[in-house]
């Protein structure tokens, strides 16, 4: 009687819960505080959305990686007590982070390589020594990690904006090297949605180079543009800036660059663009930062305010400190957005990009998109869309039409096939299998998981597992019965008898959908939890709840015998 009562009340907790956590899929529960208020989401391929596969731009992280780390050797080699004198430091192949440090005549060579080995004998490997040159390059598997860290931080980062942006159970995983698909279901303004994933908010905060060549930055980029046979107008903006760079490359100062300021009365870039020749060592990004947000200027002009984190507001105050009198470029996807003249050193830690522009609404909208992707966090690399599909709601809407369809037929058949072959016992088993469906969607509701057309493909197969439990069952009572067992013997051996082999076909079906899950992507993914889930409701309602609905009956409601 206590198994009994335990039984019960178990049965009744998990009905209960199923329930309710179920219900918002079926009315608004919104008003009432104590109820579940989370609803069942669905994929792509059932409600429609955006599906983008974006190229992400790791040369470039790595060129600026090695970039920096120029910039550090001359940095640590200039040290007078270190006894070292170098003649150059040049990054030989940036993409590969390969760097020649050359030596002064005469230099100690064993202090020189005895400083690299403790210092950075974990990443740089030596690979070849010329003369006073010595060639160093990031090892192979330190370059394969950085390289994945660099995707798997895009993939957060764009996660985080996405989130901000509203999508319930976006898809966005990594293909191949430098690749990332972005699903998201339900996307009604799509070209917003694209808008917020290709703003990379990449910034940067740049010192002007104090050199004469700055002066002569239009000439040089118009002889480039004439001897090239390009221009900002024919070139994507990205493009344009590698292409202008590599031409001045031998013109310009090291460690400096040229990005370009939109005139504030120009409505494009190409219209009238304003060179700048910057420093690339400063080091201070979009990393350092701890908030972005709209805010208004002197005479209400919308402008990002920025405020950095701890470290950021120390080099922030540093850099400001160091350099007063001097301009400051604030550059947002190599876009100088303003450069400013350093007044002061700024200690507290907080800056403000002004937005420009004669159209309020326009840069309003700017400013929003610009500070949600910041706060989102900076991209740590460029993305270049490289496919885009949309899948209409009603591709979706029919698609999911014909899944309930299919699934309302088939649970039919099934439901009369088990009435009319096993009589009472054939009712319990369909309203068991009803408690089994209700039960998934409860448990995918409350999970968080994502319906799609594979899981609805799992859910299907559950059926057929609660079915085929039922079937055992129902037919170890009969084997039962025909051996002169009484009905409540009958009933006890068949439920026991038949749960070593319910017990085997699920803990396989279950190690199965395990793999799945841990191998699979995306429909594969979504069909294995489904599985998964439905292989724990089969167990609690078409073996537990059955079991307990047939106690009840034999033992509450004192019934001698039912139909099987």
């Amino acid at each position: 009687m206590e198994s009994y009562r335990l039984r019960m009340t178990l049965g009744i907790i998990g009905l209960v819960l199923a329930f309710l956590w179920v219900l918002p899929n079926v009315v608004n529960t919104n008003n009432i505080k104590w109820l579940p208020h989370d609803k069942l989401n669905y994929g792509l391929d059932i409600q429609g959305g955006l599906h983008l596969v974006m190229g992400v731009d790791v040369n470039s992280v790595v060129s600026e990686s090695t970039t920096r780390l120029v910039a550090s050797l001359q940095k640590e080699l200039s040290n007078p007590t270190l006894g070292v004198n170098t003649q150059s430091i040049t990054a030989a192949n940036p993409t590969e982070g390969e760097v020649v440090v050359t030596l002064a005549p005469g230099a100690d060579v064993a202090k020189f390589e005895k400083h690299m080995n403790d210092t950075h004998g974990t990443v740089l490997q030596k690979i070849s020594s010329t003369g006073d040159g010595h060639t160093y390059r990031y090892y192979s598997a330190y370059m394969t990690d950085y390289k994945n860290r660099v995707i798997q931080q895009s993939i957060e980062t764009l996660r985080n904006r996405i989130d901000e942006f509203g999508v319930a159970e976006p898809s966005i995983s990594q293909q191949g090297t430098d690749r990332i698909m972005i699903q998201l279901p339900g996307v009604t303004d799509a070209e917003k949605a694209k808008q917020l994933i290709n703003t990379t908010a990449k910034l940067d905060f740049m010192m002007l180079a104090e050199d004469p060549i700055a002066n002569e930055l239009p000439k040089l980029v118009d002889e480039a543009e004439k001897a090239g046979k390009y221009s900002l107008a024919t070139l994507k903006y990205s493009d344009y800036i590698d292409r202008i760079n590599k031409d001045l490359a031998g013109k310009l100062p090291a460690n400096t660059a040229v990005f370009f300021q939109k005139p504030e009365n120009m409505a494009k870039m190409e219209t009238g663009a304003i060179p700048y020749l910057l420093r690339t060592d400063t080091g201070l990004g979009g990393e350092a930062l701890d908030d972005a947000h709209v805010s208004y200027g002197q005479y209400g002009e919308p402008q990002v305010a920025l405020r950095f984190n701890a470290a950021g507001t120390s080099k922030f105050g540093d850099l400001t400190g160091n350099n007063v009198g001097k301009s400051m470029a604030i550059v947002l996807d190599r876009v100088v957005k303003s450069a400013p003249r350093i007044q002061t050193k700024i200690a507290d830690g907080n800056a403000v990009i002004t937005m420009g522009g004669r159209d309020r609404n326009n840069t309003m909208e700017e400013a929003k998109m610009i500070s949600t992707a910041l706060r989102a966090g900076a991209l740590p690399a460029h993305l270049e869309q490289l496919e885009e599909r949309r899948v209409g709601p009603s591709l979706g809407a029919d698609s999911l039409q014909k899944a309930k369809m299919a699934s309302y037929i088939g649970a039919l058949i099934i439901v009369l096939f088990m009435i009319l072959y096993y009589k009472a016992m054939g009712m319990i088993a369909a309203l068991t299998l009803g408690i089994n469906i209700t039960s998934v969607f409860a448990l995918l509701t409350n999970f968080g998981a994502t319906l799609t057309l594979p899981g609805i493909a799992g859910l299907a197969l559950t059926v057929g597992f609660a079915v085929d439990a039922n079937v055992l069952i129902h037919e170890r009572i009969k084997d039962e019965l025909k051996m002169g067992a009484t009905w409540k013997m009958a009933l006890q051996e068949g439920y026991s008898k038949a749960m070593s082999a319910i017990l085997d076909s699920n803990v396989t079906t279950a190690a199965t959908a395990v793999v799945l899950l841990y191998f699979g992507t995306g429909p594969v993914k979504g069909f294995a939890v489904t599985l998964l889930i439905g292989i724990v409701t089969t167990l609690f309602a078409n073996v537990f709840i059955s079991k307990l609905i047939v106690d009840t009956l034999i033992n509450k409601f004192k019934m001698q015998k039912l139909s099987v």
